[in-house]
C-alpha cells in the first residue's frame, strides 16, 4: 500500500443552528438521532464546546470563518464576504498535504476562500439561508468564478411566513439535507485512491424549518416539553430583541407556538440525521471506516423560547454552546470530555490527528491530548462577545455577562452554571458574590486585551459605553 493510502481520511459533518443539547445519546430523550448517536457512542464528545459568539447578527458567518482559519473572533480578516488570504484555511492545509478536498453545502465565507480550500465540490451554497426545497446552489467551477447557479423554481417555501403545515404536498425540488448528502455520496462513488477531506455543511436545521412529512409527523408539538427557562419575553433590552430571528415567533412568546417551533426543529434534525447515516454507511461499505476520522459539529446554538429569545444573538449557553464529536482510529469510544473548548480548536486537532502540518496562522488548541486524557487541561476560561452590545466571560464554573445598549451599560448578569445550568438566577446583586463579581470583571478586562477586543469598532463602542 502506498504512503498516500495510509493517510487517514476525514469526514466533517457541520450543521447549521444545531444547539448542543439536541442529540439523544447526549441526554435529550425527545429527539431521535440514531446516526449522531452512533458517532457519540463510537467516539469522544466534548460537552462544553463553544463559539465566542459573533460580530454580526448572522453569527454563523464569523463562526465558520473561525472554524476554517483556526483563529479567534477578532483575529479573522474577511469573516464575511471573503476570508483573507493571510489565513491558511483548513481545506487549503489538507490540499497542500496532497489530500483531495471536497466541499458541499453552506459556505457563507466567499467564493475565493472556498475555491482555494477545495479541489472538488458540488451543490455549493454561498449564502446564509435558503428555501430548503430550492437551494440556489452551484456545481463546482474550476475557474472559481461561480457565475451561474443551478436552476431555481419558485416555491411556496421561499417565504419564512409559509409553514410546512400549510403546504404539505408541494415540493419544488430536493431537500437541502438530501442535496448535500447526494453530493457527498457521488464524490465517494468517484473518489480515487488519494486520501480525502470530505466537508459536508448542511443547511439544516436552520429555518425555514421544513422537512418531509414523515419526519414532521414524528413530533407532536403537544408532547414537546418546554425548557425551564422558557419565557414570554426577554426580561430586559439586550440590544437586539427584534433582529430577524426574533421575529419568527409572536410577542409575547406562547407555549403553543414555542412547542411547534421546537417540534419542527427536532424534525429537521432527525431528517438531517438520516442523511448523515447514509454517508457513514457508505464509508463503512467501502471499507474505509477503519481509516477515517469523523467530526460532527455545529456553527452555533439557537434559543427557541429560552429566555424569551428565538435566535442566537446572545451569550447564553443555548446560543454559544455547540455539539462537537470526534470518532475514528485511536479515539476512545463512548467517551465524554468537559474541558472548555472552542469550535476553532477543530482545525489544529485534525492537523495533529492526520499528520498534516498546522499553519502558523492557526491560534486554536489541539484537543488530541484531551481526547486521550480526560484530565488534560485545555483552557480555564472563555471569552464571548456579541457585536457592540454584549461581553461575557466563563470561568470557575460561573458566567458573567455585561450589556451595553444605546451607549449605556444597562445590565450585569452572574450565573452559577453548576447550580443553575439554565441561567435563571442572576447573582450579580447578591452581596456575597461581590468579590467574585469583581474578580470576573478583572478577568474580562484581561481577556479583552488578549483578544484585541479594544482594537475593533465593536469593542471600542462597547467598552466606551461600559465606562
Amino acid at each position: 500500500m502506498s504512503k498516500d493510502k495510509d493517510k487517514p481520511n476525514v469526514v466533517f459533518f457541520f450543521t447549521d443552528d444545531q444547539r448542543f443539547d439536541t442529540i439523544a445519546a447526549l441526554g435529550n430523550d425527545e429527539v431521535e438521532t440514531p446516526n449522531m448517536d452512533r458517532l457519540v457512542n463510537g467516539g469522544t464528545a466534548f460537552t462544553q464546546a463553544h463559539i465566542p459568539c459573533g460580530t454580526s447578527p448572522a453569527v454563523c458567518m464569523p463562526s465558520r470563518a473561525m472554524l476554517h482559519t483556526g483563529r479567534s473572533l477578532f483575529h479573522i480578516k474577511g469573516a464575511g464576504e471573503q476570508i483573507s488570504e493571510d489565513h491558511t484555511t483548513l481545506g487549503e492545509s489538507f490540499r497542500q498535504a496532497d489530500y483531495e478536498t471536497f466541499g458541499t453545502g453552506k459556505w457563507h465565507n466567499g467564493r475565493g476562500s472556498y475555491h482555494r480550500s477545495f479541489s472538488k465540490g458540488d451543490e455549493i451554497f454561498f449564502g446564509g439561508m435558503a428555501d430548503h426545497w430550492n437551494v440556489p446552489a452551484y456545481h463546482y467551477d474550476p475557474s472559481g468564478q461561480y457565475d451561474e447557479t443551478r436552476p431555481v423554481v419558485e416555491s411556496p417555501y421561499s417565504s419564512n411566513e409559509v409553514r410546512q403545515r400549510e403546504c404539505d404536498h408541494i415540493r419544488a425540488g430536493k431537500h437541502s439535507s438530501e442535496l448535500v448528502r447526494d453530493a457527498a455520496l457521488n464524490f465517494l462513488d468517484r473518489q480515487d485512491e488519494k486520501p480525502f477531506l470530505l466537508y459536508i455543511s448542511s443547511l439544516a436545521p436552520h429555518d425555514p424549518r421544513t422537512m418531509p412529512e414523515k419526519y414532521r409527523e414524528m413530533y407532536d408539538p403537544a408532547d414537546v416539553r418546554l425548557p425551564p427557562n422558557f419565557m414570554g419575553g426577554h426580561p430586559f433590552n439586550n440590544g437586539h430583541l427584534h433582529v430577524r430571528d426574533e421575529e419568527l415567533a409572536g410577542f409575547p412568546r406562547t407555549p403553543e407556538e414555542t412547542r411547534r417551533h421546537i417540534a419542527e426543529y427536532y424534525a429537521m434534525i432527525t431528517h438531517l440525521d438520516a442523511q448523515l447515516g447514509q454517508v457513514m454507511d457508505k464509508i463503512k461499505e467501502e471499507g474505509k471506516g477503519e481509516n477515517t476520522f469523523f467530526v460532527l459539529a455545529g456553527d452555533n446554538g439557537l434559543a427557541l423560547g429560552r429566555h424569551g429569545l428565538f435566535g442566537k444573538q446572545n451569550c447564553y449557553d443555548h446560543s454559544v454552546r455547540v455539539p462537537l464529536v470526534f470518532a475514528g482510529p485511536g479515539i476512545g469510544e463512548g467517551e465524554r470530555r468537559d474541558q472548555l473548548v472552542y469550535l476553532y480548536d477543530i482545525f489544529p486537532t485534525l492537523c495533529e490527528l492526520t499528520g498534516v502540518d498546522q499553519p502558523r496562522s492557526v491560534e486554536g488548541k489541539s484537543l488530541v491530548d484531551a481526547i486521550d486524557d480526560p484530565q488534560e487541561e485545555v483552557r480555564d476560561s472563555l471569552y464571548f462577545a456579541y457585536t457592540d452590545k454584549q461581553r461575557a466571560v466563563r470561568s470557575r464554573g460561573y458566567k458573567l455577562i455585561e450589556y451595553v445598549v444605546d451607549g449605556q451599560h444597562n445590565m450585569t448578569q452572574l450565573f452559577d452554571l453548576k447550580e443553575d445550568p439554565w441561567e435563571l438566577d442572576n447573582l450579580a446583586d447578591d452581596p456575597q458574590y461581590g468579590d467574585l463579581l469583581a474578580e470576573l470583571r478583572e478577568e474580562m478586562f484581561e481577556m479583552r486585551e488578549e483578544w484585541d477586543d479594544l482594537e475593533t469598532e465593536w469593542g471600542e463602542t462597547f467598552w466606551r459605553g461600559y465606562g
